[in-house]
């Protein structure tokens, strides 16, 4: 996306002509039009807020899974700039934390950090209904899209109790943090590596990370073996292919920094359509933009319950696209036999 010249809000101005390039163009992606514009999906959403059809709503995260919970039925999307996570279900488990909050449904799994959950709007166009959230600069963070099953009465609720007083059609927004750079400390690789083999649960990796002053890629990248191995780009097509052709269940995340969104299961039906790569499954899609794909590694995290082997993808600025892990027993045994087979970096 275009670099972000305003970092204050657009002038009234400015919501015209977006309300005009969006009249031009009704059959447009709403990311596709904003990108086309070299602004923000949300700055191109505000534009169109009448306080009715398409209303900005408190974004704090207790009150709106509150209302969230009660819709029935809904797909819940969840995406950065090469992957789109999509899941049908029913928002369940939403537990509430002041640095990260989770939803731990059957079917809807996510992990949300609230500092980014900063606009988010309620929109209606015809008989479509949908909550979109976004960061303070503008990028989407997580939406929820109604489905005929949802309760259109409880959608309505919501948006009386959460509508906020400022309903003008521009948006305050700050600019856009850069991707970290994959940062690294190779005098540290023995530390690293004496440190990670001593990790009992995932979730201390970057805690590791932190501690020695690198970052995920950066750390992966002067690990080695047996922690983390280069795979061939190409790797992560086959690795996906591998676990619907063998009917090995996965746990798929796609996240940005606002929301982590998890598909636990199996997937089925693999369609390339272009540079997108999609798993098309009833209730989970996954599409994939396979050309944003620069390194994918083969990650290997000691736990107090075994090995989590993992397959992960990141783009040519070193952004994480995905993670992609075997899901647990009875399952394990096979998916560390199929990612040995994955071809590597040459």
């Amino acid at each position: 996306m275009p670099a972000l010249a305003e970092t204050t809000h657009a002038n009234a101005h400015s919501a015209r002509t977006l309300r005009k390039a969006l009249s031009d163009n009704p059959k447009t992606r709403a990311r596709d039009l904003a990108d086309s514009l070299g602004v923000t999906e949300a700055a191109l959403l505000a534009a169109e807020v009448d306080g009715a059809q398409i209303a900005r709503i408190d974004p704090a995260l207790d009150a709106l899974f509150a209302h969230i919970q009660s819709l029935g039925p809904v797909l819940a999307l969840t995406r950065n700039d090469s992957a789109v996570h999509e899941r049908d279900g029913t928002y369940l488990d939403y537990h509430s934390g002041q640095h990260a909050s989770m939803v731990l449904g059957p079917d809807i799994d996510l992990r949300m950090f609230p500092r980014h959950w900063v606009h988010a709007f309620a929109v209606t166009r015809g008989d479509r209904r949908s909550i979109q959230v976004f960061d303070a600069a503008g990028d989407a963070v997580h939406k929820v899209h109604l489905r005929p099953a949802s309760d259109i009465a409880a959608f309505d609720r919501m948006v009386a109790a959460l509508r906020l007083p400022d309903q003008s059609d521009t948006l305050p927004l700050t600019p856009r943090e850069p991707v970290e750079a994959p940062r690294s400390d190779p005098a540290r690789a023995d530390i690293l590596r004496k440190e990670w083999a001593a990790m009992t649960d995932t979730h201390q990796f970057l805690r590791l990370c932190a501690k020695l002053k690198m970052n995920r890629l950066g750390a992966y990248r002067i690990a080695g073996a047996p922690y983390a191995r280069p795979l061939a780009p190409h790797a992560l097509d086959a690795a996906l292919r591998a676990a619907a052709e063998g009917a090995i269940p996965v746990m798929l995340f796609v996240g940005n920094r606002g929301c982590i969104q998890i598909h636990g299961g199996p997937i089925h039906r693999i369609e390339p359509m272009g540079p997108w790569l999609n798993v098309l499954d009833p209730g989970f899609n996954l599409h994939l933009r396979a050309d944003h794909v620069a390194e994918v590694w083969l990650v290997n995290k000691p736990t107090r319950h075994g090995a989590a082997l993992s397959v992960e993808a990141f783009d040519k600025d070193g952004g994480l696209i995905l993670q992609l892990f075997g899901k647990r027993d009875p399952d394990t045994e096979r998916w560390a036999d199929m990612v040995e087979t994955l071809p590597r970096e040459v």
